[in-house]
């Protein structure tokens, strides 16, 4: 059963629902549930590669422990929530689905649980996360599903701080996998009101915006940037995979009053969404940052967010963190994310003494579209890595 709906006035909460909407009992469990089924597209997605570049899941010769550390791998491609799990499955691991990827937990006892608060996620699950390797080009990828949380995890360390284990599983991945490249992948709010839903947003920097448990932290406001020159060379190829199933991306009539729907009149039928790829330094600003947050934050007609970042999430800018302290040693890094809502009306109510009605739509967006626009990101993230 899917968990309960949060009230639209407690974020945290609505947060947590947002990464575990779709869970199942068998995603709790630390050994698989059954074999890899083939080469099958589960969600039976109309994707036609170009010759040689289709993505090849590979099983390992012998299942792992759960405690083993992970193979090595050209790339690896971090993911978080059940939604975009599933998403990246169907579009990197066809035929492996999220319950047959190998469970993970080294060092979680040694190391990760004690920086854990109770509840989290990765308690629940007793793993730090699931992975699969597969093949695209001559390129060998390591997809990983976090367990760990920047806004989920933490306990506390003093006023305004708390302890950040998800930068521990990106340091233990990295030195584990020895990737030439590590992209963070999956939803994220759009801030700018030119970009659709379901559009990918692709970033070579990241930045904090941390008003909570991590508000004092040294590395809040920090923006963190990998100067490299993201491979372009299947963008096309991604684009035309983008638009074989816009279809899903069709927004209803009742949507919220936005930009796209007029507050006074008859309602007006929404554009037709054709999802694009959005590259910074080309569709927006160079190096415009992601934003990452401490709490279920999203951009709004009225907040400003896309003078900050060019979209909203929980969790990239710890990749650049790492990646700074690892200095010459790090590999190189990318934000590949999709808008799973829109900039939502900033109009609408919210607040802490009325229903918050953004919050509501924002929710509506990503369970009603948050897998389609993940496979947006998946296939982006395939683009990037067939490109390299």
């Amino acid at each position: 059963m899917p968990p309960v709906v949060p009230p639209e006035t407690d974020r945290a909460a609505i947060a947590r629902h947002i990464i575990e909407f779709g869970v199942t009992e068998a995603d709790f469990r630390l050994a698989r549930t059954q074999p890899p089924r083939g080469p099958l597209l589960a969600a039976g997605l109309p994707l036609r590669w170009p010759d040689g570049l289709a993505p090849t899941p590979r099983e390992l010769p012998a299942a792992p422990d759960v405690d083993d550390p992970v193979p090595s791998a050209d790339v690896v491609v971090i993911t978080w929530t059940v939604a975009e799990h599933e998403a990246l499955c169907d579009v990197l691991t066809p035929g492996a689905t999220r319950n047959e990827w190998y469970r993970y937990r080294r060092n979680f006892e040694s190391v990760f649980r004690d920086q854990i608060r109770g509840g989290a996620p990765a308690l629940a699950a007793d793993r730090l996360g699931s992975y699969y390797m597969t093949r695209v080009g001559s390129k060998d990828v390591l997809c990983f599903k976090s367990e760990l949380h920047l806004n989920q995890d933490g306990t506390r360390t003093g006023d305004g701080t708390a302890t950040l284990p998800v930068a521990q599983l990106f340091r233990q991945l990295i030195a584990e996998a020895d990737p030439g490249l590590v992209i963070t992948t999956g939803t994220a709010g759009a801030t700018y009101r030119s970009h659709e839903l379901g559009d990918v947003i692709v970033t070579r920097a990241a930045k904090f915006r941390l008003t909570k448990e991590f508000r004092n932290e040294p590395f809040n406001g920090r923006t963190y940037r990998c100067d490299f020159d993201v491979p372009t060379g299947q963008l096309t190829e991604a684009r035309q995979l983008l638009a074989a199933h816009a279809k899903e991306l069709a927004e209803p009539l009742f949507g919220p009053p936005t930009a796209r729907f007029h507050w006074d009149g008859p309602l007006i039928t929404p554009p037709k969404n054709s999802p694009d790829v959005k590259l910074d330094g080309e569709q927006f600003r160079e190096f415009h940052p992601m934003l990452t947050t401490d709490y279920f934050e999203f951009g709004t007609s009225t907040n400003n967010l896309d003078q900050a970042g060019c979209g909203v999430e929980m969790g990239d800018a710890v990749l650049g963190l790492v990646a700074e302290e690892l200095g010459a040693n790090a590999p190189r890094w990318l934000v590949v994310r999709n808008a799973s809502d829109p900039q939502i009306n900033g109009l609408l109510p919210h607040g802490p003494d009325q229903v918050d009605m953004q919050a509501h739509w924002a929710v509506w967006y990503y369970e009603t579209y948050g897998y389609w626009t993940s496979v947006n990101s998946a296939i982006a993230t395939w683009a990037v890595i067939a490109g390299d």
